[in-house]
């Protein structure tokens, strides 16, 4: 993993790409809106408890998938992007006062402790090689929960590396990613003495095939089968977990 803009003063930068027209032409068409409903619906029941109104910090999602249903949902939405060019995605929102936009470091937010009811970060963690300083800067300026998204190899994915070149062949903008293990991701969390309160697991089939097929009908079809009989929640990836302070109960996680 290497940063995105060698130019930018900061030592993670891999939000600069996400925020691009370009990456967001891998969500395109009705299969694309189809994988990001089903981001977008587990993320809201994570978030479910916090009140309307409540601020939430989306760092490093100048990509938009979540700004934009999260101002929709009435909460006050921060977004943080390593460049000013991350705004252009979320412009509409920020032009009509509905969002706040800053430039500064993913891995040395520029905000005081506990400065957010929630903080979420999606499409990040993967890319970012100083990740655990990253989940330490998340928690650190959240009060009540945090919300990431990761691959997990405990997964369909565990084949992806063998799959990495048919995969960039095919998607052109592919870049390295890593694929975590459950338990990592819970450790570097347990040092900041916060706890995981839930698991959602996405897509049982790995989303280069969805993207490949081009076909929401298909897809969905597909993914409700593994859903129904379990195959999902056994080894679903991307995961997205809540994490709360560690006076919070883990609940069960199926992992």
């Amino acid at each position: 993993m290497s940063k995105t803009n060698p130019e930018c003063p900061f030592p993670e930068t891999a939000d600069i790409h996400t925020s691009t027209d370009e990456y967001a032409g891998r969500f395109a068409g009705a299969w694309g809106e189809w994988m990001l409903g089903v981001q977008e619906k587990l993320t809201l029941q994570l978030l479910a408890d916090l009140p309307r109104g409540a601020s939430i910090l989306d760092v490093g999602g100048g990509h938009g998938q979540l700004a934009h249903p999260l101002v929709r949902e009435g909460y006050a939405v921060t977004v943080l992007g390593s460049d000013e060019s991350c705004k252009h995605r979320i412009s509409s929102l920020v032009e009509e006062g509905k969002a706040r936009f800053l430039v500064g470091s993913v891995v040395a937010l520029p905000f005081a402790d506990h400065s957010f009811d929630a903080v979420i970060c999606f499409r990040l963690l993967t890319h970012c090689e100083l990740w655990q300083t990253l989940v330490k800067e998340l928690c650190r300026v959240a009060r009540k929960m945090v919300v990431v998204d990761y691959p997990t190899s405990q997964s369909a994915n565990a084949i992806a590396p063998a799959l990495f070149g048919a995969k960039k062949k095919f998607e052109k903008n592919t870049r390295e990613w890593k694929l975590f293990r459950h338990r990592e991701v819970q450790e570097a969390f347990a040092a900041c003495h916060w706890r995981r309160v839930a698991l959602k697991k996405q897509f049982a089939m790995p989303m280069v095939i969805h993207r490949m097929l081009k076909s929401k009908g298909v897809s969905a079809a597909m993914e409700a089968v593994c859903r129904g009989v379990g195959l999902t929640a056994l080894a679903g990836s991307p995961v997205i977990g809540k994490w709360g302070p560690e006076a919070c109960e883990e609940g069960p996680a199926g992992v």
